[in-house]
């Protein structure tokens, strides 16, 4: 793996109470790498830790112990506050605002010159589709126009990483579908993502490598092939085989005259392995 520009080392966050008392650990030793490039995805139940541990990547809290570093610097580093993008899963904009004045609001506290700030604004509103409302306020819009111009807003400063909190959450799936063919366009651009969603299906479709996280702890981590694959199982399929001979073996398959087509471990669906993974760490594969 090339040098890491998302880096979690045992981190833990422990939260207290008024007295100082610890009162729950949100996030205990929590250790991962994201790669350049590519696009890296954190699951896990409600109240697993995944916004602490987004918070503490983003430096918006300090951990109790560990460290997290992004860009090769600590989390908190301001400077590196502005090759980030970051998508919260409630958007909280202006909604007197029209489109481009959002736009423009955001693009100023970038400190970006008049130019720039209207060459990316113009960019965005044609990536997202929003050329028709662009003039409309936003109280106008619809929670899926609402989203895209809270997504523009993330990449008005060209960010090198960008945070995405259930970006697909609320769509209808149209709409779904255009925020994950905007991600996929991002890593095509050499973008990093780091996302956290619920819909395992839109994880399992989009991301490269993923982390599964429970009361706090890592239970799986790695390549999305690699997780749902069953080694136990093994998936053939065949041409020109009759019915007769559809139950036998391979072997006997082969010597009738059947060409072997494919032959590979099956795999699992994402939804499986997260559902096992936060149920038990000791139940078996069916």
């Amino acid at each position: 793996m090339s040098e890491p520009v998302i880096e979690a080392v045992r981190l833990t966050k422990v939260y207290k109470d008024f007295w100082g008392r610890p009162r729950l650990t949100a996030v205990d030793g929590l250790s991962f790498q994201v790669a350049r490039g590519e696009i890296f995805g954190l699951i896990g139940p409600n109240g697993s830790g995944k916004t602490t541990t987004m918070k503490l990547l983003l430096g918006l809290i300090t951990p109790t112990s560990g460290a997290a570093r992004v860009l090769g610097r600590p989390s908190t580093d301001v400077a590196t506050k502005a090759r980030i993008g970051f998508l919260p899963e409630e958007s909280y904009l202006y909604r007197f605002l029209n489109a481009d004045e959002t736009l423009d609001f955001y693009a100023r506290l970038f400190h970006l010159d008049r130019p720039t700030r209207r060459s990316r604004i113009d960019a965005l509103i044609r990536r997202f589709g929003m050329e028709r409302a662009r003039k409309r306020p936003l109280r106008e819009y619809s929670k899926g126009m609402v989203r895209r111009i809270s997504f523009a807003q993330a990449l008005i400063n060209d960010p090198e990483i960008v945070f995405l909190d259930e970006p697909t959450s609320g769509l209808d799936p149209i709409s779904s579908r255009d925020m994950k063919d905007l991600i996929l366009d991002l890593k095509s651009r050499g973008k990093t993502v780091f996302l956290s969603s619920h819909l395992l299906a839109d994880v399992q479709a989009i991301c490269d490598r993923i982390a599964i996280v429970h009361e706090g702890t890592l239970k799986q981590y790695g390549a999305v092939r690699d997780i749902l694959v069953r080694k136990d199982h093994i998936s053939m399929t065949f041409r020109n085989l009759s019915e007769e001979t559809r139950k036998k073996l391979e072997a006997l398959a082969a010597q009738e005259g059947a060409s072997l087509v494919a032959s590979d471990h099956t795999l699992e669906t994402l939804e499986d392995v997260f559902l096992r993974t936060v149920q038990g760490d000791g139940a078996s594969k069916p």
